[in-house]
């Protein structure tokens, strides 16, 4: 069992940066996958980013490499997401997920998911 709670969300303008962080409890946060989903109003929830249980793997969605970065902290349970040159279509709630593989967070099949944290990108 892991339980994630996101943090970091706000409003930026155009161009700017955030950095989201995911905190996770228990002490087996090492061996899972983890990953970043977002969700718009009005559209489903899209695959962002993806990093494996030692972080020596990472993985995009193409319509936010070269200006998002996804690490991690095991030693601190906590994931980050790392976002510049943030544009209007970035907007949405970002959700953080733990899986047992990169392959399971990215599909989204896991059952672990935070409550979200709003982004908001103002032109």
């Amino acid at each position: 069992q892991v339980q994630l709670v996101e943090s970091g969300g706000g409003l930026v303008q155009t161009g700017g940066s955030l950095r989201l962080s995911c905190a996770a409890s228990g002490r087996t946060f090492s061996s899972y996958a983890m990953g970043w989903f977002r969700q718009a109003p009005g559209k489903e929830r899209e695959f962002v980013a993806a990093i494996s249980w030692s972080g020596s793997m990472t993985y995009y969605a193409d319509s936010v490499k070269g200006r998002f970065t996804i690490s991690r902290d095991n030693a601190k349970n906590t994931v980050y997401l790392q976002m510049n040159s943030l544009k209007s279509e970035d907007t949405a709630v970002y959700y953080c997920a733990a899986g047992f593989g990169t392959n399971q967070v990215a599909a989204g099949t896991t059952g672990y998911w935070g409550q979200g944290t709003q982004v908001t990108v103002s032109s």
